[in-house]
Parts: structure tokens; C-alpha cells; sequence
């Protein structure tokens, strides 16, 4: 990625240096040894949560889409499949005890 246009420079598209490291890191984070996680907390001295966080916003940044337009887009979609699959999900039906004792007495 060192071989980015000139455009795609943060100053250029109006991202900050913070959120270039960010997508940076996005796309090569599998070269860090160790786990994704501890890799954050060493890069960006941030929690996982917190991490994710400032990644979500940045991808929703036009800036961002304009500094690496491919990588956010697979962000964008990765994100989008994971919120279809946590709206998806069913809860369990309680059990019986369960709806027992939540049944009002009469």
C-alpha cells in the first residue's frame, strides 16, 4: 500500500493521520504477530471496544471512502453482514419452568 496515488495521501482526502493508521491497520493487520486484539492495544494504546468504535466511524466517513474506496467498501460490507446476522438470530423459547414461574397467578 506504500504505493498509494497522490490523491489518496490523508491530507488529500481530508482523512486524519489517526484515521489513515486505522484503515492501515485494517488491511494489514494479519502481518502483526499475535493476536488482532493485542495488535491494537500496542498500535493504538486503545481497548478492543474502543477500537471499534473509531473504526466504525471511519468507515462511515466519505474521507475514508475517497483515501481506499475497495478496502471500505469490504469493511462496509463485512459490517452490514454481521448486523443482518445478529437481526436474524432467534431467541431460544423458554422452558417450561421458565414460562411457570413467569405466568401470572390467577
Amino acid at each position: 500500500m506504500a504505493e498509494r496515488a497522490e490523491s489518496s495521501e490523508p491530507e488529500a482526502t481530508g482523512l486524519s493521520v489517526r484515521d489513515a493508521r486505522v484503515l492501515e491497520f485494517e488491511a494489514q493487520w494479519w502481518r502483526h504477530a499475535g493476536a488482532k486484539e493485542e495488535a491494537i492495544r500496542e498500535t493504538f494504546g486503545l481497548s478492543v471496544a474502543r477500537y471499534y468504535q473509531v473504526l466504525n466511524v471511519v468507515i462511515d466517513s466519505p474521507a475514508a471512502l475517497r483515501h481506499d474506496p475497495m478496502l471500505v467498501g469490504r469493511l462496509l460490507r463485512a459490517r452490514d453482514a454481521r448486523t443482518a446476522a445478529r437481526a436474524s438470530r432467534t431467541f431460544a423459547r423458554p422452558t417450561t419452568r421458565d414460562t411457570i414461574a413467569n405466568e401470572p397467578n390467577e
